[in-house]
């Protein structure tokens, strides 16, 4: 079954969704191929970085109510065996991210990289919006990095992933992480387990019907 995943690595609840559904593969007996698809939250520039906290405190006029909104992913994500910091998390434009995972699945390493971009973004402090932290972050999963760097620093990708990101639109996906089963069949949102297990049994079935 081919499973696409429409996300953010700006996204908590695409990082927690991520995780859910590799719990979900490991009880699933069925073979899957994950295909990772760009999504941007918001596809404003960041000229300066500066801390998450701060620039959700100032797009949502309440630091208080980004804070709340911080610890319950916290919570959650702790859950799911995750941990976010979002003391160190720094606001990033998130478009040259989805470049590099776009270079890394040619290379095989979408599933390592994309976790690693997560990991950069909650957990670490790193800028994903900068070319030369993303290159190491590329270095960090076997990546070449002067060679991710030189990619990362052209115009490479570009055109392909701005054309996937209107795709994305195109197809109606609104909101983060969205799975796409089966070509058809879509469950949005960082659903537990069980229910995105429940869901690839179904679509397994419907497919198997009409086959």
């Amino acid at each position: 079954m081919e499973i696409e995943i429409y996300a953010d690595v700006a996204c908590p609840w695409c990082y927690v969704g991520k995780r859910r559904l590799e719990e979900a593969l490991e009880a699933y007996d069925g073979e899957v191929t994950v295909h990772y698809r760009p999504f941007q939250l918001d596809p404003s520039p960041v000229p300066t970085p500066r801390p998450l906290v701060e620039a959700l405190a100032a797009k949502f006029g309440d630091r208080e109510r980004a804070e709340q909104m911080f610890d319950h992913v916290t919570r959650v994500a702790a859950d799911a065996g995750l941990r976010l910091d979002f003391d160190r998390a720094v606001a990033a434009n998130t478009f040259d991210a989805h470049r590099l995972v776009r270079y890394a699945t040619q290379r095989g390493r979408a599933a390592e990289t994309v976790e690693a971009l997560y990991r950069a973004h909650f957990t670490d402090g790193v800028d994903v919006g900068s070319r030369d932290a993303l290159a190491e972050v590329a270095a960090g999963v076997g990546l070449d990095e002067a060679e991710a760097r030189a990619f990362l620093h052209s115009d490479e990708g570009t055109a392909e992933v701005a054309a996937e990101l209107a795709a994305a639109r195109g197809l109606g996906v609104t909101s983060v992480p969205t799975f796409v089963l089966a070509g058809k069949y879509a469950v949005t949102g960082a659903q537990e387990p069980e229910t995105l297990l429940a869901a690839l049994a179904e679509v397994e079935r419907r497919e198997s019907a009409t086959s």
